[in-house]
């Protein structure tokens, strides 16, 4: 199961390989493949109480049981780049809405931490969980596994070996109007108004270490 994806790179990488392997997302898939993605939430489906679920296709899936859990949980109230909303002299009531909605979101990587699953890999950036739960077990980068930017993503393992390095290159940067040294990947989604379609876009797990994480893990 790889939770929280709806741009299926994970899931379709193990696929390649064979595995039967699902993505469940609230939202519908964008990687062409409804055949393998569950739109619900995916406590519902990995909590222990349930091991059937509907595809998009409409195809009932039976006595399932979960091997490897790849989980991306949302990372809007989790991450550190969002401290200064937490203000509440400065921003009152919406920095106290913020805490709440980070609660929220602690609460949900929690149960995913503790899913019922031999094997579970869990995807965030740098954040609070670091303080709250543990350390992650490793902290990658995108140039590690082919493509050239930074962007640091932390692992919590359990069960399974730290990820390798597959293709090590030099991380570009492009310098702004501002001045400040920016990585590729995050200036390419600069143009996205949407704030939620650019959060989506950014989310999205590089196609590098989808592959090393189903040649490795699978």
């Amino acid at each position: 199961m790889v939770a929280c994806e709806e741009s299926q790179r994970v899931c379709t990488a193990f696929r390649k390989r064979g595995h039967e392997a699902y993505s469940c997302d609230i939202i519908e898939c964008s990687g062409g493949h409804p055949e393998w993605h569950v739109q619900e939430d995916v406590l519902k489906i990995i909590g222990g109480g349930c091991n059937r679920f509907i595809t998009l296709d409409g195809t009932l899936h039976d006595n399932i049981n979960w091997d490897l859990i790849i989980a991306h949980p949302p990372c809007t109230y989790l991450t550190v780049t969002g401290n200064r909303w937490f203000n509440i002299s400065k921003y009152g009531i919406k920095a106290i809405e913020r805490y709440r909605l980070r609660k929220d979101a602690i609460d949900f990587f929690m149960k995913l931490v503790n899913a019922p699953c031999e094997k579970i890999a869990i995807e965030n950036p740098v954040g609070t969980m670091s303080s709250v739960y543990r350390k992650p077990d490793q902290i990658i980068q995108p140039y590690e596994y082919g493509h050239p930017m930074t962007k640091k993503t932390c692992l919590w393992l359990k069960n399974l070996p730290l990820l390798k390095p597959t293709n090590i290159v030099e991380p570009e940067f492009v310098i702004c109007a501002d001045g400040k040294k920016y990585s590729k990947a995050h200036v390419e989604t600069f143009s996205i108004k949407n704030p939620e379609e650019r959060a989506r876009v950014r989310s999205k797990t590089f196609e590098g270490i989808a592959e090393a994480m189903a040649e490795q893990w699978g």
